[in-house]
């Protein structure tokens, strides 16, 4: 059973370890250093950002990270990505990660991604649609997207994560299920 809850401080070290593997951190390129988690990853713990870092757990294990954001909390990152594809009011964005390298290519980052829209649609009734853009080399990323019912809905060119990446990004969207029955 795929759950999870808000990340808290206490889950910073287990965080740091996920960070420093080497099929997490070729696509996140984050510091692992406690300064480095604590600045990027406290806010939004301590509820001062608007940002929601998810913990989430496979039968009440700690597998992986979800962090979900209102495209109209960052307006930079809204400008840069609604300068290459529609982005409606409402819409929210998700990155993930696997951070246990026994779990990677199971099935269960797919099965994330779905809960985590499922809980989307539930929770917060006003997001019209949920929107990736996802770096062209990384073909796990967008392909468990893929697998959760997103649909690539253009190719554009975004500032990468990674520097050693170039500017190449896939952007998938999902939107909200006309069908009631369906949001469950």
């Amino acid at each position: 059973m795929i759950t999870w809850r808000r990340l808290g401080e206490p889950d910073f070290p287990q965080l740091r370890q996920w960070l420093a593997q080497p099929h997490v951190a070729r696509w996140w390129n984050h510091e692992t250093s406690p300064e480095a988690v604590k600045r990027d990853f406290g806010p939004a713990a301590r509820g001062q950002e608007p940002s929601e870092d998810l913990l989430v757990l496979l039968d009440g294990e700690p597998i992986g990270l979800v962090q979900r954001c209102r495209f109209a909390d960052y307006p930079d990152y809204l400008a840069e990505l609604a300068a290459e594809v529609d982005v409606p009011d409402g819409a929210v964005t998700i990155d993930y990660l696997i951070g246990d390298p026994c779990r990677v290519g199971q099935g269960h980052g797919v099965r994330m991604i779905r809960a985590v829209v499922g809980a989307t649609w539930t929770e917060q009734p006003d997001v019209t649609a949920i929107i990736v853009p996802v770096q062209v080399a990384n073909r796990a990323s967008w392909r468990a997207l893929e697998k959760a019912g997103f649909h690539r809905v253009a190719e554009a060119s975004l500032e990468p994560d990674n520097p050693i990446d170039d500017r190449a990004h896939y952007v998938y969207r999902i939107d909200r299920p006309t069908c009631p029955a369906a949001v469950q």
